[in-house]
């Protein structure tokens, strides 16, 4: 059985099928975001069948509702949809979902949010990535705590979230507890002690390596190869944040 991180600290990792949860789950990991087409598109909502296989594995499930790639401003049925697929996931027995929507001129898209955290009731909503193209940091933290959003997954405005660490130890300062903030993006084991340091909340990453399969090439579509998730990476960053 593992120990519990010290507190105010979790290690989430970004899996795509209900392996890689059974493998953060080994490991040690806290909980795992769900998603699939990461490589491809940053991640979109996975099939509600891989969410409740996923679940049933027992590790908290947070699966990332995301109904398409290229950006993050949707119309009212676009975001009918998200608040359908959020409901979706909070019966399959998500313990929390992962959203984000902006405005064209790059704030949090108040009334989108609004819906979502609704649609996803006592399930903890996590405001995504979005969240690095906003104009204003500070104020979008500001507005996701006043409309229920749990936590933000950041790089501090970084390709890499070492980068933009005292960035995430501004936001962490100015959340001062009413939003947690997870570091993502790019995180390296070798990181991850700094960025607890800088005092966010959580740590995010992918841990994934890339599999080989030529037999999937063809006219069908098939790319030849596939992301698993590595269990050497999850236990070493595990270890990484006890320390």
């Amino acid at each position: 059985m593992r120990s519990p991180l010290a507190r105010g600290r979790a290690l989430e990792v970004a899996v795509q099928d209900v392996a890689g949860v059974r493998i953060a789950q080994d490991a040690g990991a806290d909980r795992v975001e769900l998603c699939v087409a990461l490589a491809a598109t940053g991640g979109l909502t996975p099939p509600i069948g891989l969410i409740e296989a996923a679940v049933a594995a027992g590790l908290p499930v947070h699966p990332l509702i995301r109904t398409r790639p290229g950006g993050f401003c949707y119309d009212a049925g676009e975001v009918d949809v998200l608040a359908r697929d959020v409901r979706a996931a909070v019966r399959a027995g998500a313990a929390g979902v992962v959203v984000g929507a902006l405005t064209r001129d790059r704030a949090v898209d108040d009334d989108a949010i609004r819906a979502l955290v609704e649609a996803a009731g006592v399930a903890s909503v996590t405001f995504h990535r979005a969240f690095d193209v906003v104009a204003d940091a500070r104020a979008a933290l500001d507005r996701l705590a006043t409309l229920g959003v749990r936590r933000v997954l950041t790089s501090g405005g970084a390709t890499r979230s070492i980068d933009g660490r005292e960035a995430l130890a501004a936001l962490a300062a100015h959340a001062c507890g009413r939003v947690e903030v997870m570091a993502g993006g790019g995180v390296r084991v070798q990181d991850i002690g700094a960025l607890f340091a800088a005092g966010v909340d959580a740590v995010h990453l992918s841990a994934r390596r890339a599999v080989r399969d030529p037999g999937a090439t063809g006219p069908g579509g098939g790319s030849g190869g596939y992301d698993v998730t590595d269990g050497a990476i999850v236990r070493a960053a595990v270890a990484a944040a006890h320390r």
